[in-house]
């Protein structure tokens, strides 16, 4: 295939809701540019880009797919995308190397909630996006509803460029405003007949006409200029303005199809030919330290690594953009996160499942290469003395937890493997195996998520694993001061064992002053530090550990067992083995043997003395709160913040953005469970939402009570 360069490629990402037709609707520029031989079709799970098999038993997609069309001397890169928000990871990765989002739209559903969704991450990217009207052959198809929805939504911006004559299952004719032109299919579709505007259609033709041409107009001065003095502007002049309208999202052109019957395709696609911008028409990509990188073909080689999946025969195939220069067959690039080098080894210029050999790809082009050593999605690969670091994608914060085990304890370790795998395809679902919580915990963005992984695990994989639930990871501290004492002593015949220590405990605060008094068995006791030290605790907060011994009643030699023995107890709360924290210690006195004293007597002894005295601090158990946000539709707003509410959370206020209401709330991680799936319930998928962690704070006392019966109960069993 050709070589392209930067102003012959056009990158587009094919977003939308679930069910709106973007995989037919690839299918269908792929056959007419003639990358594919037949149109495939998601029913028949024979389409290039569902081809993996959870998506053909889902009948919908799971995973970006790269694909790539070559139309009237241009290539056309596009990403089909996933519809539904657990997987919006996809959606992500494919928006951040795409130049142009292209929305595709259900005129039978309209404006669902999912085309919502997914515009707000197209606006936070800051990307073009064309609307695509599809299935408008479909006999409940409404188009003027489903424009009027876009409009309500997005606003002025939306303008029209087509419309159908006769929506429904006669569909077949469409109104171009911009060509001003009737074209007309057949019932196998691809190329229409052209024909004039039929005198009934002729005065909306003119009125939609004169509105694109004010609305092309208003995003140049000099076509503004040009518009009042002729009246009316060339078909290239308004494409100019709509092409710039387009770059600082002033406007949103609207088109109508039916991918199905390859209904209008080739019309859009000399539409993003000739006015969706090219990679050289847009600015390049920022390094990490703000240098802006255009892409031009005589830079230096690099190339950005924006997706990963792992095939059976292949192993790692890694897609990439190349930002800068020429990527070749054969290159050494260096890996700039691990410093490695990579061969590239084979080039492929990617249409889903089909892959065709290039021997070079140029500044703007998306490829893929195989057998990389260690290259994952977010590096960057630079030819040797290039020095461009691309930051990584940002993923949303998880939004569902649940703990996962093997049923047969013998796939462990190869269950976890794979979880590890899944996460270099899809970065948005977290594994982790927590030594606090002693679980494997995986996060990701809703139940349908993790329960299309768990199918994949299943059915691809072999292994049957369970869900049940995550534990929280709560933390305990102290509320005032205690002292308490223990003696540890064993005598078995030949060396014993003796420590004695005591101690005082109290919260610990930053910029507290230092310990001075102690009232000690109703006595004021001086305290005259000797050492300090402060640990940053890894699981959050500090312990501040004092020595105050004095006249040599505890060798200096046995402080650190005593650290030990009470950082053992850290570890494991004494109140529900939960980690402690932000706790102040002073060692003030003790007892030592001559003969039986060592490291392990003074680290019970520590160990003791410090659960003894941590249980007489009035104790309380931490819970993590999060910081939640819930875009919520106006009417749903009531039933909303009474599920909130119910959950023990804290309403910090609300504001409208873009025609919904955002809820801002602190809401403990415990009553965030399963909220994905709930929210959902309640807003018939409408809602969306995002937690981030913002504290520890004290559970309620009821809440503690629950916690340390079950706590009890648990220890017993063991």
């Amino acid at each position: 295939m050709k070589t392209y360069n930067p102003n012959e490629i056009k990158n587009i990402a094919l977003v939308g809701s679930a069910g709106s037709g973007k995989t037919t609707l690839a299918e269908a520029m792929m056959y007419e540019g003639g990358v594919i031989p037949r149109r495939g079709s998601v029913s028949a799970k024979n389409t290039s880009s569902d081809y993996r098999p959870v998506e053909q038993e889902y009948g919908s997609s799971v995973f970006p797919a790269v694909l790539y069309t070559e139309w009237k001397d241009q290539k056309l890169n596009f990403i089909d995308t996933p519809g539904a928000d657990d997987f919006v990871g996809g959606v992500i990765s494919a928006l951040n190397v795409a130049d142009t989002a292209v929305m595709v739209v259900n005129a039978v559903k309209g404006v669902e909630v999912g085309t919502e969704i997914i515009s707000r991450h197209v606006r936070n990217l800051n990307k073009p996006m064309i609307f695509v009207i599809n299935q408008l052959d479909h006999e409940k198809a409404n188009f003027e509803q489903t424009l009027e929805h876009a409009q309500a939504s997005f606003g002025k911006k939306v303008v029209l460029v087509q419309y159908p004559v006769n929506q429904g299952l006669g569909f077949n004719q469409v109104v171009d405003v911009l060509k001003m032109e009737m074209y007309q299919w057949k019932p196998e579709g691809g190329k229409p007949d052209v024909l004039p505007i039929p005198e009934s259609e002729k005065e909306k033709a003119d009125e939609l006409h004169n509105a694109l041409i004010e609305a092309a107009a208003e995003n140049d001065e000099g076509l503004m200029e040009l518009y009042f003095e002729k009246g009316s502007l060339s078909e290239d002049e308004m494409r100019a303005g709509i092409r710039k309208g387009l770059i600082a999202r002033d406007m949103f052109p609207v088109f109508c199809v039916s991918a199905e019957k390859d209904m209008c395709v080739r019309r859009f696609m000399e539409f993003l030919v000739n006015v969706a911008p090219s990679a050289a028409a847009m600015p390049g990509m920022l390094t990490k330290d703000g240098r802006l990188v255009p892409y031009e073909v005589n830079g230096p080689a690099s190339a950005f690594v924006f997706s990963t999946t792992i095939e059976q025969h292949l192993g790692d195939i890694n897609y990439f953009k190349v930002v800068s220069g020429t990527v070749k067959e054969g290159d050494d690039l260096i890996n700039m996160t691990t410093g490695t080098k990579e061969r590239i080894a084979q080039l492929y210029a990617v249409a889903g499942k089909n892959r065709t050999k290039v021997t070079e790809l140029r500044a703007g082009d998306l490829g893929a290469t195989v057998k990389l050593k260690g290259t994952r999605n977010g590096d960057t690969l630079n030819e040797k003395d290039c020095d461009y670091v691309f930051p990584g994608i940002k993923y949303p914060n998880s939004r569902f937890r649940t703990a996962v085990r093997a049923v047969n304890k013998g796939d462990e370790e190869k269950m976890a493997e794979v979880l590890y795998r899944m996460h270099e395809e899809d970065p948005s679902l977290l594994v982790e195996y927590s030594k606090e919580l002693k679980q494997m915990i995986l996060s990701g963005q809703g139940e349908f998520h993790l329960n299309t992984m768990k199918w994949r695990i299943e059915h691809n994989d072999k292994i049957q694993i369970e869900f049940y639930a995550p534990k929280i990871p709560y933390r305990e501290t102290i509320t005032k001061y205690a002292q308490a004492d223990y003696r540890h002593k064993k005598q078995s015949g030949g060396a014993g064992q003796f420590g004695e220590v005591h101690m005082v405990i109290e919260p610990y605060e930053e910029g507290m002053p230092e310990p001075t008094t102690y009232k000690i068995g109703g006595v004021d006791s001086k305290m005259s530090i000797k050492g300090k030290e402060e640990y940053d605790l890894p699981w959050g907060g500090k312990l501040v550990f004092y020595n105050c011994i004095v006249g040599g009643v505890i060798e200096a030699r046995f402080m650190p067992a005593i650290l030990k023995g009470i950082m053992e107890k850290m570890e494991e709360g004494p109140l529900t083995g939960s980690y402690a924290r932000d706790i102040r210690v002073c060692i003030y006195d003790g007892k030592m043997h001559p003969v039986d004293s060592n490291e392990i007597s003074f680290r019970l002894a520590g160990r003791h003395a410090f659960s003894e005295a941590f249980r007489k601090a009035n104790p309380k158990i931490l819970e993590p709160i999060y910081d939640v946000e819930v875009l919520v539709p106006d009417e749903d707003m009531g039933d909303v913040m009474g599920d909130l509410q119910t959950r023990r959370a804290m309403i910090m206020g609300m504001d409208a953005d873009s025609g919904f209401q955002k809820i801002k709330a602190k809401v403990p991680l415990k009553e965030m469970q399963r909220y994905s799936t709930a929210l959902s319930s309640i807003t018939g998928g409408r809602a969306t939402f995002t937690m981030n962690f913002a504290g520890y704070e004290k559970v309620p006392s009821e809440v503690q009570e629950e916690l340390l019966k079950a706590y009890q109960e648990t220890d017993d069993d063991e």
